[in-house]
């Protein structure tokens, strides 16, 4: 069977597409991972024959349904999982309502949910597509199980001490798009229309994401002139200017600002969490990690179930307080303690975990049941690799002569690191004992493809 999977935003999507690729690959499976022009551009030159075209939501915005409705044209069948999820807040009903929609779903044939919320939520309002909608759980959750926390090995040669993480989802004016452009892009996407008071509601939590910014800037210059024991690693959201946030924290000691790898390195690595509304708070509880959440003031868009992850401090002094006694007290404790304490009741909502099967194998099992001959017909894969090779050409071309190759820069998801990814898949290979030898192939800078030998 084909399977082309949708790739949005690298740092955090890329690690549990291997995974996914991986797996499937091991069953027999050929397994694109790359950008969703490429695949579309493929599927309508009939470069791609069909296959199970996985992607990374079901957004109603014209332009989404139009896209999907060309890869139905081409016979594929679409799956999806929400990639935001939906996480850091409580219930899902408001979020049900501007990422999903009948038309989208019933495009789709198969709807995967993070946990039992979504899950009860989407069959509440789309009854009539009960039947598509499973409960999985999320194939970035497995790579948070104990079973699979060697995966996260690697050696940071960069750092010589431990480190604090502080995980940025502050966007505001450290974004890389302007207001303006991420306004348009909620416009053309249908969701201002969805809910004609998220315009307000955006530029209210845009002047409170820059005083926390302020707040957060204040705490790292605290935090890193008051102790030389630990270091401080800043990162950004994928949507977030790194260049910015090492402008704004230039010549601070003990701290840097990288955006390298995945944030479950840095959680895994990290000796606690330092954040304010990040999802990184609930990926730190599966690892066991200490989480500080700091609320300098009282806000009125906070995330609040993730914030509440975290043991709460709203002064400096609080917060020193809790980092050092994190760090001199607890810090060899929590790593024995810990590791078998359950996780929080307010994140069993949210994320279904099976003990006896990942969530990767589950939704191979599904795309198995929809496979059929018309999904499996072989591919000319020298041909599709040929035609990107000339669609890079052609977007190069165009991006000179209009003279915007920085403006058009895909900061979501740069060229692939060649190396890095096939230590990650032999890593995968070795954790699940997969035998089956694998052929990697990069057709692109930012295409992957995977199958058996």
């Amino acid at each position: 069977m084909n399977i082309y999977i949708h790739l949005e935003v690298t740092t955090r999507e890329l690690d549990y597409k291997l995974l996914l690729a991986v797996i499937a690959s091991a069953r027999g499976h050929e397994v694109i991972i790359s950008d969703q022009e490429s695949i579309i551009k493929g599927l309508e030159r009939k470069l791609l024959t069909p296959g199970i075209f996985h992607t990374k939501s079901l957004t109603p915005g014209k332009t989404k349904i139009l896209k999907h409705t060309k890869i139905l044209n081409a016979g594929c069948k679409i799956t999806s999982i929400d990639e935001e999820g939906g996480l850091v807040d409580y219930g899902y009903d408001r979020f049900v309502k501007t990422r999903y929609s009948s038309k989208t779903i019933g495009q789709a044939s198969a709807v995967f949910t993070w946990g039992p919320e979504d899950f009860k939520t989407l069959k509440k309002h789309f009854p009539n597509y009960i039947k598509k909608i499973h409960m999985t759980g999320s194939p970035r959750v497995d790579l948070w199980r104990p079973n699979l926390f060697s995966y996260w090995k690697k050696k940071i040669r960069i750092l010589n001490k431990p480190f604090l993480l502080i995980p940025s989802n502050f966007g505001a004016g450290l974004a890389v798009q302007s207001l303006y452009e991420r306004i348009k892009i909620r416009k053309r996407g249908g969701y201002l229309d969805r809910e004609p008071e998220l315009l307000n509601k955006l530029i209210d939590r845009e002047s409170e994401q820059f005083k926390l910014i302020g707040y957060f800037i204040q705490a790292i210059k605290h935090l890193a002139h008051q102790n030389k024991n630990y270091l401080i690693v800043l990162r950004p959201h994928p949507s977030e200017s790194i260049e910015t946030w090492r402008i704004l924290l230039d010549k601070i000691p003990n701290v840097s600002v990288i955006a390298d790898d995945g944030v479950s390195l840095w959680v895994k690595n990290a000796f606690a969490i330092l954040h304010n509304g990040c999802t990184t708070a609930l990926e730190a509880s599966f690892f066991k990690k200490p989480i500080i959440t700091y609320s300098p003031f009282k806000a009125n868009h906070s995330r609040e179930l993730a914030n509440d992850l975290g043991q709460k401090v709203t002064t400096l002094h609080e917060l020193s307080k809790k980092v050092d006694d994190i760090f001199f007290k607890n810090l060899k404790k929590n790593k024995k303690k810990k590791i078998n304490q359950p996780l929080p009741k307010i994140l069993l909502k949210k994320i279904f975990v099976d003990e006896k099967e990942t969530a990767s194998k589950k939704i191979l099992n599904i795309w198995e049941n929809l496979d059929s001959k018309e999904l499996s017909k072989t591919n000319n894969w020298l041909l599709f690799k040929l035609s990107l090779k000339i669609m890079k050409f052609n977007g190069t071309l165009h991006r000179f002569l209009k003279k915007d190759t920085d403006r058009n820069k895909n900061f979501k998801f740069p060229p692939f690191e060649k190396d890095e990814i096939l230590l990650k898949i032999k890593k995968l290979r070795k954790i699940l004992k997969i035998k089956n030898e694998l052929s990697c192939e990069f057709l692109s800078d930012r295409t992957l493809l995977i199958k058996r030998k």
